[in-house]
This record gives structure tokens, C-alpha cells and sequence, in this order.
């Protein structure tokens, strides 16, 4: 299978060119401001697109996931939207959730420790991709800045993939820190296609899985 990862467009899916593939993931971010209006047109953006699967979660920009999901949800009708749940494609076990550790005040936010533990707690052990909106500690998500480095990825998650056989977890979040580092059987693609300075200029990355 040959997987397209892109994610964090902030509602510039339009200026990118998308290489052709069996499945299309994003992995959030795929909104502006996060309303129906820009999710309906990332719906119809989505059935442009030749691939004959599609994925998409939510990520700490799409508000409209968390505040209106029943709408939201609605609006989604040609792909798959993934939320803490399951979807079996072509034989491989796909499992996708939005939640980063608390950033200032966004959407999908939970607090380090126990309260997003819990959510990587119900990630299957058959997985064999994962989708989330944010890297795990220390892999992919580094921040260079005039202070020094900071790395935000999140701990819980980073426990909880040591304990799963995937073989591919694709996330976004971190725009800095764009590319692929094999760890083991697992390839981990950061996704992220907008640069540190919201630019859509990082290339979709291409797996065959």
C-alpha cells in the first residue's frame, strides 16, 4: 500500500500537490480557524483527490470537531474521520486520535499524566498504524529557538508506542520538525506541510507499507 502522509495545513490543502497513492492520511490541522465552512471545503478537496482511501483526525486547530462534532462529523463524506477509534483497510489495523498535551488553550488538549494517558490507553496492541495530531517525546519534535531547544512531544504517548509492534505512526503538530526516523520495525513520519512560519512548503511524505 502506498501511503500519502500530509498534515497541519491550516486550510491551505488547495496549494499543495499531493502525490498520487492507495491512501491519503492527514493528521490534523487540516482547518484555519477551525469551522464548518473551511471543513466542507477540505470535504470537497478531499473527493479531488485520486486516492481511493482517505484519513483524517483532528488536531488542536480544528474546533469544529470538538465544539460541533455531530456537524462536524456530518460534513466528513469522503473519508474516513478518526477519533479514538478503529478503521481496518486492506489488512492493515489503523487507529487515530487528535489529542496533544495542553498548549495554551486549544482544542483537544489534555494534561500531561493520567488525563492523556487515558486516551493512549485505548489504543489496541494490534495496531498497525497509528495516527495522531502529536509526535511522541524525544522523536520528531524538536523546536530550535534563540533560548535553546525545547521538545514538546508527549511522554504518556511515548510510553504507550514502546509497548506496540507498529509499523507506522504518522503525526504532525510541530511544524519545525518535519521528516521520517525509523526506530526499530516502526517508520515515525512527522507530516507536518506547513513550515515554523506557517508556509505550506514541507512536501507530502510516501511510504509503501
Amino acid at each position: 500500500m502506498r501511503i500519502v502522509c500530509i498534515s497541519d495545513t491550516h486550510n491551505m490543502h488547495r496549494q499543495i500537490e499531493v502525490p498520487e497513492g492507495d491512501l491519503l492520511i492527514h493528521a490534523g490541522d487540516s482547518l484555519g480557524v477551525g469551522t464548518l465552512e473551511e471543513l466542507e471545503d477540505l470535504d470537497n478537496w478531499f473527493a479531488e483527490q485520486p486516492h481511493r482511501h482517505k484519513i483524517l483526525i483532528a488536531g488542536n486547530h480544528d474546533w469544529c470537531f470538538q465544539d460541533e462534532p455531530a456537524e462536524a462529523r456530518e460534513l466528513v463524506r469522503h473519508a474516513h474521520y478518526l477519533q479514538d477509534s478503529p478503521l481496518e483497510l486492506e489488512g492493515l489495523k489503523f487507529w487515530g486520535s487528535p489529542w496533544t498535551p495542553v498548549f495554551f488553550n486549544w482544542a483537544f488538549n489534555r494534561e500531561r499524566g493520567q488525563a492523556i494517558a487515558e486516551r493512549w490507553a485505548q489504543i489496541p496492541d494490534d495496531t498497525d498504524v497509528l495516527i495522531t495530531h502529536g509526535p511522541p517525546a524525544g522523536i520528531l519534535d524538536r523546536i530550535i529557538s534563540p533560548t535553546g531547544t525545547v521538545r514538546p512531544g508527549c511522554d504518556d504517548l511515548a510510553r504507550k508506542v514502546e509497548t506496540l509492534a507498529l509499523r507506522l505512526h504518522v503525526f504532525g503538530h510541530i511544524h519545525e520538525d518535519h521528516g521520517q526516523e525509523q526506530i526499530g520495525n516502526c517508520l515515525y513520519v512527522n507530516a507536518s506541510t506547513c513550515t515554523g512560519s506557517y508556509k505550506p512548503l514541507n512536501p507530502p511524505i510516501v511510504i509503501d507499507l
